[in-house]
C-alpha cells in the first residue's frame, strides 16, 4: 500500500492550516475597525484605504511611525497571556502619530513566530483591534510569520506601521514653542512598553517568578508587568481642538515619553536655544516604580534614562491657557498636572540634557525631589 504523500513544509515546521486558521479567528475583530474608507475587507495582498476624505484638506501632510513592543513580549510568553500586548504594540505606534497633531487614519501589523498558535495570534490580534477602535485607527492589513528554527515554539514578537494625516499648518512642534509656555505632565498607566529589559535583569535577579504573588499590586508579578499602555490619541486631538488648534492654538507641542524618559524626549520638541526644568515634587511615581527601585536596591533617579516614572506624555501649551489644559485632560479621565516651564536664552547652571536622539532640540532636566507616596 503505498504511503500517503507528505507536505514538505510541514515536515519544516511550518503549518499553513493553523495560520489561516488564526485569520479565521482574528477576522471579526479586524472588520471591527473598519468605516467606509476601508475597501476589500480581510485577506488581500494589500489593504485598500479610500483617500479621497483627504481631498477636503487645504495641504495634507502623511504622518508615519512604526515600532513594536519590545522584551515585554517576554513576560505575555512566561505566563501565557497575549491579550493586552496588541494595546501596548497600537500606543507605541499611534501616539507617536498624534505628536505632529495628525489624526490616525490606518495601520498594520507584523507577528513572527516560532510556531502559529492560532488562538494565541487572535488574542493578540484581538488586543491589536480594540486598540485601534479606540484610537480611530483602521486596521487594513497584517502578516504572520512563521519561522520554527528562528524562533522557539512559544516565541514571537510583533511589530507595526501607520499612517495618520494632519494640515501642513497644523503641524504641532518646536518652531510653535514659545517662551513661558507650561510644561504639562499626563500620566501614565505604568511602565508602558519601555525599559522591560532592566525590568526583566531585576526580577530575575531577585529570584522571582512572574507567577509569584506581588502583595504590592494585589495580583501576580507577570499581570502587574502586562499592565496595557494607555493610549493619548483622541484625548490628544480633542485638546489640541478644545484649546483652540491652528497657528495659533494653545497647543504647540506634545512629547510621547518612551525611550529615553522624560527628559530626552521633551528636549526633541524644545526648540533650540530653549530650556525647561521639570519639578520632580510635582508628582509621586507610580508603586510599580517604586517596588522594582526597592528590589534592585537603587533610586529613582537612576532610572530616568529608561522608566517614563509615571508621566506618559506631556503637552507645551500656552502659559495662559495651562490651567485649560488641565481641566481638559481631567474631563478625559488622565490626571495631568504642570511639572515646568519653558523658558529661552541664560539657563540655570548645571547639566541639561540636550542633542537626544539626533534632535538639535531644546535643553532639559529634572530638579528637586519626588513627592512621596
Amino acid at each position: 500500500m503505498a504511503a500517503s504523500p507528505t507536505n514538505p513544509y510541514s515536515e519544516a515546521g511550518v503549518d499553513t492550516a493553523a495560520g489561516d486558521l488564526a485569520v479565521e479567528l482574528m477576522k471579526s475583530s479586524v472588520r471591527a475597525t473598519h468605516g467606509p474608507e476601508v475597501l476589500g475587507g480581510v485577506g488581500g495582498f494589500a489593504g485598500l484605504f479610500d483617500a479621497s476624505a483627504l481631498l477636503g484638506y487645504r495641504r495634507p501632510l502623511l504622518a508615519s511611525s512604526t515600532d513594536g513592543v519590545g522584551t515585554k513580549v517576554a513576560i505575555a510568553q512566561a505566563i501565557d497571556k497575549h491579550d493586552t500586548i496588541g494595546q501596548d504594540l497600537v500606543g507605541m505606534v499611534v501616539d507617536d502619530i498624534v505628536v505632529v497633531g495628525a489624526k490616525p487614519l490606518f495601520m498594520t501589523d507584523y507577528i513572527a513566530c516560532g510556531k502559529v498558535v492560532p488562538e494565541r495570534i487572535a488574542d493578540i490580534v484581538r488586543g491589536i483591534a480594540e486598540a485601534c477602535s479606540a484610537t480611530g485607527t483602521a486596521l487594513v492589513g497584517g502578516e504572520t510569520a512563521e519561522h520554527p528554527g528562528l524562533l522557539g515554539p512559544r516565541d514571537y514578537d510583533v511589530a507595526g506601521a501607520a499612517t495618520g494625516v494632519v494640515e501642513a499648518d497644523a503641524i504641532l512642534g518646536a518652531d510653535r514653542v514659545r517662551e513661558g509656555d507650561a510644561v504639562i505632565a499626563v500620566a501614565s498607566s505604568g511602565l508602558h512598553s519601555n525599559g522591560y529589559s532592566l525590568v526583566r535583569h531585576i526580577i530575575t535577579n531577585a529570584g522571582i517568578s512572574y507567577a509569584d504573588n506581588a502583595a504590592e499590586f494585589g495580583t501576580t508579578w507577570g499581570e502587574a508587568l502586562l499592565e496595557p499602555t494607555r493610549l493619548y490619541t483622541l484625548p490628544m486631538l480633542r485638546l489640541i481642538d478644545a484649546l483652540d488648534g491652528g497657528q495659533d492654538g494653545g497647543v504647540h507641542a506634545l512629547s510621547h515619553v518612551t525611550g529615553g524618559g522624560i527628559a530626552a524626549n521633551l528636549a526633541r520638541v524644545l526648540p533650540k536655544g530653549s530650556w525647561a526644568e521639570v519639578d520632580r515634587s510635582t508628582w509621586s511615581p507610580s508603586p510599580v516604580f517604586r517596588v522594582l527601585s526597592d528590589i534592585a536596591g537603587s533610586t529613582l533617579e537612576s532610572a530616568e534614562g529608561t522608566w517614563n516614572l509615571g508621566i506618559g506624555f506631556l503637552a507645551v501649551v500656552a502659559g495662559e491657557r495651562a490651567d485649560a489644559a488641565v481641566a481638559a485632560l481631567a474631563a478625559e479621565g488622565l490626571p495631568a498636572w504642570q511639572v515646568g516651564t519653558v523658558g529661552f536664552g541664560a539657563r540655570p547652571a548645571g547639566e541639561f540634557e540636550e542633542g537626544a536622539k539626533g534632535v538639535d532640540g531644546g535643553a532639559v532636566r529634572l530638579v528637586g525631589a519626588y513627592a512621596s507616596h
